[in-house]
């Protein structure tokens, strides 16, 4: 047996660094002795232990820390960006990893909170009211209260009208835009059932995004480079929150059904046209006439693209993709440790994410052992002088998205991106329905 991969090296006390030195394989030994190899077995599996127990004691420490830091939160961010939705996503999340009941009740607190403070300004997952209602359906699902749930579903669809409506002036992108509806009607069939809404439904807006996208290619005049492009505050972003990539990887989504001759004709060139404009370092300017290599955030730069490319990869087989993400990952690897902070949208934790999402494409262990580097930095938290975010619990500026990060690497194969990743569940529910 080998000797423990360096993956397992992590975290190590220097009494169990030396022990793994002695095991390891002498200058012309071919193989350990049986003894040696049970040695190197038992640490290994101690030294996971060990990296989890760590990780474990870490998210009660900072869980702590948010519950007290958010009795001065903003009470009327309902947000699952920067409010009290994206808590309510944390506790789903711990939920999910722990299966501990009281995480889940936890989660059903916030949102009833949230529930009966919506605005009703604005309509997407992250920022509007979409991410309330739909964390509701699913919370409330989840405790097997069939009419909360559906009630909750009724008034996200309900939103559809102002998504569709031809004098709206509503943008396309993900965090204030119809792509961020979209992921709201997704995250419920993934989540409840593939049938909790209607695919009639998630057909009218995704043409409304397509449509939306050719009109504003033909605008500029780029119809045959890019088929599919798209503007928010008069630039032409890249990234996932504000850009393309966040939008072409919405509509690569299998739950999204996107006609296959649309994302060969429309989406395909779109993406290479996206791929084109990446700088030599391998990262992506933040939008198509910045010619700044500066940023490397899911929100701005290669964080974001990877997703896409890797989507794309997905969908179409062809292996520029892939090799264009893991051109992203040495990147992130290089550079994205930030001294911005430990959140999802400008943070290591949002960073952190394309490893592990890259390590279930690939199963390539590499992947992996970097996206346990990023938590290590977030173990740390607050001792690297990071800028103090202005919501400094919330789940995509602060604390909260650290957690959540930290949460999926002790199960890294069921591991996603919140409010952005899809659960595989949709074709399971089917299996289990068609049985």
């Amino acid at each position: 047996m080998e000797a423990p991969p360096r993956l397992a090296l992590l975290c190590l006390p220097p009494t169990i660094r030396k022990t793994i030195d002695a095991v390891r394989l002498r200058p012309n030994e071919k193989t350990p002795s049986p003894s040696r190899a049970t040695a190197s077995l038992f640490f290994f599996l101690q030294i996971s232990s060990y990296f989890n127990k760590k990780i474990t004691t870490k998210i009660k420490d900072l869980l702590q820390q948010m519950e007290e830091g958010l009795k001065t939160a903003d009470p009327h961010d309902c947000s699952a960006y920067t409010g009290w939705t994206g808590i309510a996503l944390l506790y789903l999340q711990l939920h999910r990893v722990t299966q501990e009941p009281t995480h889940l009740q936890r989660s059903l607190d916030y949102v009833k909170r949230i529930l009966r403070n919506l605005n009703g300004r604005r309509v997407t997952f992250l920022c509007g009211d979409a991410g309330p209602l739909a964390v509701g359906a699913v919370v409330y699902h989840k405790m097997k209260n069939d009419s909360e749930s559906k009630e909750c579903v009724t008034k996200l669809l309900q939103l559809q009208r102002i998504v569709l409506a031809s004098d709206s002036d509503l943008p396309d992108e993900l965090l204030y835009g119809r792509s961020g509806y979209l992921y709201a009607l997704l995250y419920l069939n993934t989540e409840i059932d593939p049938e909790t809404v209607p695919q009639s439904v998630i057909k009218e807006v995704v043409e409304s995004i397509i449509e939306s996208g050719k009109n504003f290619s033909r605008e500029e005049r780029k119809t045959e480079r890019c088929p599919l492009l798209y503007q928010w505050h008069r630039k032409q972003y890249v990234g996932a929150a504000h850009g393309v990539a966040g939008i072409y990887y919405m509509l690569m989504q299998p739950a999204a059904n996107v006609e296959r001759e649309t994302l060969m004709e429309l989406l395909k060139p779109s993406i290479d046209y996206v791929r084109h404009k990446k700088f030599r370092s391998g990262n992506y300017p933040s939008s198509l006439s910045n010619e700044t290599d500066r940023l490397v955030h899911w929100c701005h730069g290669a964080p974001g693209v990877i997703h896409m490319l890797m989507q794309a990869y997905t969908v179409f087989k062809e292996d520029k993709y892939l090799k264009d993400a893991m051109e992203c990952s040495d990147v992130i690897w290089q550079r994205g440790l930030l001294r911005k902070g430990y959140g999802i949208c400008h943070g290591t934790a949002g960073n952190g994410y394309s490893f592990l999402s890259l390590y279930h494409l690939t199963q390539d262990k590499k992947y992996l052992y970097r996206a346990c580097k990023f938590a290590e930095w977030c173990l740390d938290y607050g001792a690297h002088g990071c800028r103090i975010p202005d919501r400094p619990y919330s789940l995509f500026e602060g604390m909260a998205g650290a957690i959540h990060f930290l949460s999926d690497i002790l199960v890294p194969e069921k591991s996603r991106f919140p409010a952005f990743e899809l659960s595989p569940q949709m074709k399971e529910n089917k299996e289990k329905r068609n049985s």
